[in-house]
C-alpha cells in the first residue's frame, strides 16, 4: 500500500510539529524532536502518530458541533 505523508496545507506543518512535541510529552516521551526516532519502538512511534490523529478527529468534531 502506498502511503502519502504530504502535507496537504503546508503552513500547518509548523502546528503539527508542535503537536506532536505536545503528544511525546505527554506520553513521557522527552525530547522528542532531538532523538534519533529509530532507537524509538515502533510502538512508541505508533502511539505518538495515533494520539496526533485522536487529537485532530477531537479537534474537527468539535468545530462541526459548534455550527
Amino acid at each position: 500500500m502506498a502511503r502519502n505523508n504530504n502535507i496537504i496545507v503546508p503552513e500547518a506543518r509548523t502546528a503539527l510539529d508542535q503537536l506532536k512535541l505536545e503528544i511525546a510529552n505527554e506520553l513521557g516521551i522527552q525530547n522528542y524532536d532531538s532523538i534519533d526516532k529509530g532507537n524509538l519502538t515502533s510502538r512508541e512511534n505508533g502511539y505518538v502518530g495515533g494520539y496526533m490523529v485522536k487529537k485532530l478527529v477531537e479537534d474537527a468534531q468539535k468545530e462541526i458541533a459548534k455550527k
